[in-house]
């Protein structure tokens, strides 16, 4: 049975619930399944470099990776990841300075592709 997509959205600028969101993210992808992250509104502020989670320190002493290592090992296993242009303009963001990985958009375009994806919001 193939598995169906999810799709994680991000209501706040909270890193720890951005890290929630990309390890499901990942985990999804690395079983095979398509993932995407869509960060709306003020949100976007957690794309913004250099990308840090309050809880850093903690996860590193349990070998566990930073936020922007998460973010990274998950757009290398194919998560995708998108800014929301409304949240740009919201947080003042150039797009140019986001990863180039990360693509933008907005609410109505995101649900125009959920299809049959799982729809998660954090």
């Amino acid at each position: 049975m193939p598995l169906r997509g999810l799709t994680i959205l991000i209501a706040e600028a909270a890193s720890e619930r951005f890290r929630t969101a990309l390890t499901l993210a990942a985990a999804q992808a690395a079983l095979g399944g398509a993932a995407h992250v869509f960060c709306q509104n003020e949100a976007v502020a957690l794309l913004r470099p250099p990308i840090a989670g309050m809880a850093d320190a903690a996860h590193q002493a349990a070998g566990l990776p930073t936020l922007a290592a998460l973010l990274d090992e998950a757009l290398a296993l194919g998560v995708t990841v998108t800014a929301c242009q409304s949240g740009l303009a919201l947080t003042g963001i150039a797009a140019n300075i986001l990863d180039p990985r990360i693509g933008f958009g907005g609410p109505v375009a995101m649900l125009q592709a959920l299809g049959d994806d799982r729809l998660v919001c954090l």
